[in-house]
């Protein structure tokens, strides 16, 4: 693995979304730009096309959906109790070891985690990635709520919040039209594919709009806890579970990246509205994002082989 193959992989892979994303922080730092009301474009229209064009195009068989949703089940689970490990051992307080079970259990799948595996392994690996994507967003409307609210929601409210989610419909309908062969109608099928182009680019400019809502924590240990358990232990728990559920090819490649990614900004929206140490969620997406090419570079480098 060579310095020339390492920054190849960077310029070529992450540096594009680096650019994009900083010209929407740079956008959200200099004009007044509602990133709630592009966020719910993404949520509401483009996120649930994407995953819908990329079920319906890919080759991805209902088996290889299924172990990838058990495979996302199990990051997200072990991931949760590595941070709750490691929370206890640094002697966190209650607030702030939650804050880091949130932000180490649920990875930025989306916005960053998308764009990455499309550049760096092509579209079936998107395709798998987008299970994973899926799986997550459902996992933190439910499981990471109720970390979130400290005993303020019940499940029966989160689990009925996963039927409020766009993107499951899109998974429901994809797999209508894989398991019947229902040809959509050139007009809608076009519609859908233009939509589903310009969800990345859109997610990307989102990720730098959100990222002008950071808030530095004095919580050093637990910013410490929280970046470093994810960045570090996150690529290698997925590459061991990657080899447990017998993964190969695409399904790999896709499935270990999302594993790798750093926090979701969509933490943040959470720790702010549960007031679950808001300031240190966002310094720890925030300082994960900025440091996560230190660690997905060589990932992408290894996979690759």
């Amino acid at each position: 693995m060579s310095l020339h193959e390492l920054f190849t992989t960077f310029a070529n892979n992450l540096l594009p979304i680096l650019l994009i994303a900083a010209t929407g922080y740079i956008l959200g730092k200099t004009l007044t730009v509602d990133s709630r009301t592009i966020g719910r474009i993404v949520f509401y229209i483009f996120s649930p096309l994407l995953v819908f064009n990329l079920m319906v195009t890919s080759q991805l068989n209902f088996g290889q959906a299924i172990t990838t949703v058990k495979f996302t089940a199990a990051v997200i689970a072990i991931m949760g109790v590595l941070a709750f490990i490691f929370g206890k051992i640094f002697q966190l307080e209650r607030p702030q070891l939650l804050a880091v079970i949130l932000t180490v259990a649920f990875g930025n799948t989306g916005n960053y985690g998308l764009p990455l595996v499309k550049f760096a392994f092509g579209d079936e690996a998107l395709a798998v990635a987008s299970i994973f994507y899926v799986t997550t967003t459902i996992l933190f409307n439910t499981v990471g709520v109720i970390i979130a609210s400290l005993g303020h929601s019940g499940l029966k409210s989160a689990i009925l919040g996963v039927f409020k989610l766009p993107i499951v419909y899109g998974v429901i309908l994809a797999l209508l039209v894989k398991t019947t062969g229902f040809q959509i109608p050139v007009p809608l099928s076009r519609t859908i594919e233009i939509a589903a182009n310009g969800a990345i680019p859109l997610m990307i400019i989102l990720l730098g709009l959100e990222l002008t809502k950071i808030e530095w924590s004095h919580s050093f240990r637990a910013l410490g806890v929280g970046v470093l358990t994810k960045l570090i232990l996150g690529p290698i728990v997925g590459l061991l579970l990657a080899s447990l559920f017998g993964l190969q090819g695409h399904s790999h490649q896709g499935s270990v990246i999302e594993a790798a990614m750093p926090a979701a900004v969509a933490n943040t929206v959470i720790a702010t509205e549960y007031k679950l140490e808001p300031s240190l969620v966002t310094a720890i997406v925030f300082l994960g994002t900025i440091l996560s090419p230190l660690t997905l570079t060589p990932l992408i480098v290894f996979l690759s082989r």
